[in-house]
């Protein structure tokens, strides 16, 4: 067996498991694994400036090169620093790595106030990773690697934790690396198959309800097929955005249930809910709902009427196209003209809101039907979940339920690593940006040209309105910004400063294709609630 570092056998593993890029911050616990990859040629490093953004990146390349990536750490607050963007990759089923240090290897659980030391680190990462493995001796690195590898590619895909002391990634030893398992796709049985075609069959008003698993089995074309060949119309989730295009005569959109039968969409008496919680929903509880995940925890949560199959996506999606046409179902009449009768209808004035109609009109015209959008926790993306027209799979990007500020412009990042070859734009609010305005300097030092768009109304815009809207006034959200286009310049970005959704579509256009990171600032006044918002949850209102 050959010899070698326990920080080279986990940098060699992770090649063995495809991986060309991990993100990191080289710290004193981690010079074992760092210099591992310095000295890997099938690797490499990308290090911003703060552990803030690195599992954003990191989250931003997986979701948007449907691939692993592992992200490095030291202990302590290392580990609480990354926590915010695991979270949001947890939220997203983005099969993110992450690799912490520990302190000394007789000093876990210790509580003997070791540099960086945190108690029970594995134990407060674990409510947003999947899996937790640690590594005590140089042996141990084979098996922990395998089967964090493992993990990420067999069912539910979420975030892994990996815990090794400095001891480990240093020490030398005879180390046999183990191959990397290949993607697991598990499918229902043949009988559940059949019984679900069947039903399908026999449905006078079904649809397809699809969500983010079709993106992590890549199911699209199996989506479509069987709304294609029996006539069934598809609504997708925000994170489902680009499974089928928006001008595909039989997408309902994301709108919800509620808009879509104002709009004359007969209410489903049969749901196929493919790689969504089905969490929002909001169907009937009359509606039959087949669920297809490869989770079966999250099978019939949130419907009480449902049907489960639980595996992958993709094939199981196969298979029940397959046994649909042994049915009659092809024979249903096409539901085209109820469904362009609803998109008319939710693109009436009265459901539409400005200006943020117009300033997404401009940023949809600015770039190409394949360009990627990271849309943040801002007024634009508020209104893009629903609005924001996409073409192509995963190339519409939010946070999901996690819902973090901040999360867009190193999630873009990312994303542009994943894609270099693809223009990547990044919609921001101030508030969101001034927490990773330093990661500009990382777009520069790579050359990452993502074109970031920032609506600036100088407040935490969507809490100061609700606070005078409900609340009897605003307190302490309103904010004192820079001048956006000279830092930008600073940082070496080229940038600009526009004022009207005109001219937001010509200058995105002119920078999208720049060999250069870019930053476009927008002033804007305060935006109005996009209509599906205006319905405000009992716990953010005001008691009386």
């Amino acid at each position: 067996m050959p010899r070698m570092t326990g920080g080279e056998a986990i940098v060699r593993s992770l090649v063995r498991a495809g991986v060309e890029i991990i993100f990191g911050l080289p710290g004193v616990q981690m010079y074992g694994l760092t210099v591992a990859i310095r000295d890997e040629p099938g690797i490499r490093m990308i290090t911003p400036r703060s552990e803030f953004a690195l599992t954003y990146l990191a989250d931003g390349y997986a979701r948007t090169g449907n691939r692993i990536a592992p992200v490095m750490v030291v202990p302590g607050p290392g580990v609480y620093n990354a926590a915010g963007g695991l979270a949001t990759a947890f939220a997203t089923n983005s099969p993110v790595m992450l690799i912490a240090g520990q302190t000394p290897r007789d000093t876990i659980g210790g509580n003997t106030g070791a540099l960086h030391e945190v108690n029970d680190q594995m134990d407060i990462i674990k409510p947003i990773t999947k899996w937790q493995g640690r590594m005590l001796e140089i042996s141990d690195v084979p098996g922990i690697m395998t089967e964090a590898v493992r993990q990420l590619r067999s069912g539910r895909s979420r975030p892994v934790y990996v815990d090794v002391p400095p001891e480990v990634m240093l020490g030398l030893d005879e180390v046999e690396l183990l191959e990397a398992p290949p993607q697991e796709r598990l499918t229902p049985a043949d009988a559940e198959i059949e019984a679900a075609a069947k039903a399908v069959a026999d449905a006078d008003n079904p649809i397809i309800y699809a969500g983010s698993g079709v993106h992590l089995s890549q199911a699209y074309d199996a989506v479509r097929e069987i709304s294609d060949d029996f006539n069934i119309p598809v609504r997708t989730t925000a994170a489902g955005k680009g499974i089928i295009p928006d001008d595909h005569p039989l997408h309902l959109t994301t709108a919800g249930m509620a808009m879509l039968t104002k709009g004359g969409l007969p209410d489903p008496d049969l749901v196929l809910a493919v790689g969504t919680r089905n969490a929002l929903g909001m169907f009937s509880e009359s509606t039959s709902i087949i669920q297809i995940d490869v989770d079966a925890d999250e099978i019939g949560r949130f419907h009480k009427n449902t049907t489960p199959l639980v595996g992958d996506a993709r094939e199981t999606l196969l298979k029940l196209h397959a046994a649909l046409g042994e049915t009659d179902a092809s024979s249903r009449p096409s539901p085209a003209d109820a469904v362009a009768n609803v998109r008319e209808f939710l693109a009436r004035p009265e459901h539409l809101t400005e200006p943020q109609e117009s300033f997404n009109n401009a940023v949809r015209a600015g770039i190409p039907k394949d360009g990627i959008a990271i849309y943040g926790m801002t007024q634009l993306g508020y209104y893009g979940r629903t609005n924001y027209k996409t073409y192509m799979p995963r190339t519409y990007i939010d946070s999901g339920y996690s819902g973090n500020l901040g999360f867009a412009y190193p999630t873009a990042l990312g994303a542009k690593l994943a894609k270099p070859d693809v223009p990547v734009i990044c919609v921001t609010g101030d508030g969101g940006f001034g927490y990773q305005s330093p990661e500009m300097a990382t777009a520069m030092k790579y050359g990452i040209n993502v074109v970031t768009v920032i609506f600036n109304d100088n407040a935490y815009g969507n809490v100061t309105r609700d606070l005078d809207m409900e609340f009897g006034g605003q307190y302490e959200s309103e904010l004192t910004n820079p001048d956006y286009v000279r830092l930008a310049k600073a940082y070496g970005l080229e940038s600009a400063l526009v004022k009207d959704p005109a001219d937001l579509e010509n200058t995105i256009k002119d920078m999208i294709y720049r060999d250069a990171p870019a930053l476009i600032e927008v002033p804007v006044e305060r935006m109005p609630r996009p209509g599906g918002m205006t319905t405000r949850p009992a716990w953010a209102t005001p008691r009386v």
